[in-house]
């Protein structure tokens, strides 16, 4: 277990000091990737103006994009693992780039979901290899340090839906080859990044191994029941997070005819919240306990998520930041929690993760798209409400605090 001081990354040595300086660069390098694809969602309503599409066809939008990422990212995690690529991050991001460039420009639908394929290929290789460059450089503190990673690309996701209202839709689409300039500043950090990488992997080889987790008792018999909890939970949350994600916009134009930039803005107080919920959880886990912080994070929820669609447009901010808060806490916990049930898989079990949360939004995006169509949108916020409290299934995860020692 790699030791470090309880008084912060303030007091570490010179060698830990760079740590803190990677997750930072890394942080930074999500927020860009995250702000370039949140940029997709925002732009749905002039998207469904200039193609004339359904919401079910948005749906496929949000499918096309959660899929591509979500398939290849268990792949990516799982080879890296045993071939460890420092530099795939920025070719990653190239792929971004040219996923960008084409949404600005495409003249037909096929098109457009080809475009955000390749937008959801470079997640699927930025978000395994990210988090293992986040782990390496923890000093031991793996809940913060996932937490200061994931919080850089939901402040991205939050960012994406105030340049929209105030650049791309006043602009139009084409305003989206603008944002190339912030790929290629993702590419730079992620270059650096990848030199680093490479260097630890040259002189400590033995690092990854030391850092991949807790070595207790967990295993793949005793995970068995773990790992499908924790399917249920991010079923749970990802599929509620989802329906605000892609569809707040619509509702809030449908119930209280507010502008598009008005809805952006309350999209962005939803997001913002997640940002800052995101923040939170992994250092709490890292003192609590992982499964305290997911229980409390998703069941947590449920009572904010079954006032809001009865709320008024006052009281709708407050309650979707609230939501943000506290049930995108639960996603550090979660990643940590699953890297210290299978130790050394640290890429398979992150790509897998983020995979599965891009699927699952996906998925999710989809069905409420259909549902939208054929029952409105205000009962689909009725329904998708109940959700989060399937987060009582928490109580039945295994503390890992009793199986492996302290890190602290």
């Amino acid at each position: 277990m790699i030791q470090h001081s309880q008084s912060g990354f303030s007091s570490l040595p010179a060698s830990k000091q760079i740590g803190l300086k990677i997750l930072i660069a890394i942080s930074c390098s999500h927020f860009l990737n995250d702000l370039i694809q949140s940029l997709i969602p925002a732009i749905y309503p002039l998207l469904k103006e200039g193609f004339n599409l359904s919401f079910t066809q948005i749906g496929l939008i949000t499918l096309t994009f959660q899929t591509s990422a979500s398939l290849l990212q268990p792949l990516v995690g799982l080879y890296t693992d045993h071939r460890p690529q420092p530099y795939f991050l920025t070719w990653g991001m190239g792929c971004t780039l040219l996923g960008l460039l084409a949404l600005a420009w495409v003249p037909s639908y096929g098109l457009l979901l080809l475009a955000v394929a390749l937008v959801g290929s470079g997640s699927a290789v930025l978000h395994p290899e990210s988090s293992r460059v986040a782990r390496l450089a923890s000093a031991g503190r793996y809940g913060l340090a996932q937490s200061i990673f994931q919080v850089g690309g939901n402040a991205g996701t939050a960012a994406g839906p105030l340049l929209a209202a105030l650049i791309v839709i006043p602009a139009g689409r084409s305003s989206l080859s603008w944002f190339a300039l912030v790929a290629l500043a993702a590419m730079a950090i992620l270059w650096w990044i990848g030199s680093w990488y490479k260097q630890q992997q040259r002189t400590k080889k033995q690092q990854l191994k030391l850092s991949s987790g807790v070595t207790g008792k967990a295993g793949q018999h005793s995970a068995v029941r773990p790992v499908v909890i924790l399917l249920l939970l991010m079923f749970s949350k990802f599929f509620y997070t989802t329906s605000l994600h892609s569809y707040l916009t619509f509702y809030l134009i449908h119930k209280f005819e507010v502008s598009v930039q008005t809805a952006q803005l309350h999209l962005f107080v939803f997001l913002f919240g997640v940002a800052a919920g995101t923040l939170l959880g992994g250092p709490i886990g890292d003192r609590i306990g992982r499964k305290q912080v997911i229980w409390w994070s998703i069941f947590g929820t449920a009572p904010f998520a079954l006032a809001l669609p009865y709320a008024t447009l006052f009281w709708t901010g407050p309650l979707t930041f609230l939501i943000g808060l506290l049930i995108a806490s639960a996603f550090p916990a979660m990643v940590v929690y699953g890297q210290e049930l299978f130790p050394g898989k640290v890429g398979m079990v992150s790509g897998l993760f983020f995979g599965l949360a891009f699927g699952l939004a996906g998925l999710g995006a989809a069905l409420f798209g259909r549902l939208a169509d054929q029952l409105g949108i205000g009962t689909v916020y009725e329904l998708c409400a109940w959700l989060p409290l399937l987060g009582l299934a928490a109580v039945f995860l295994p503390d890992l605090r009793q199986n492996s020692p302290p890190e602290e």
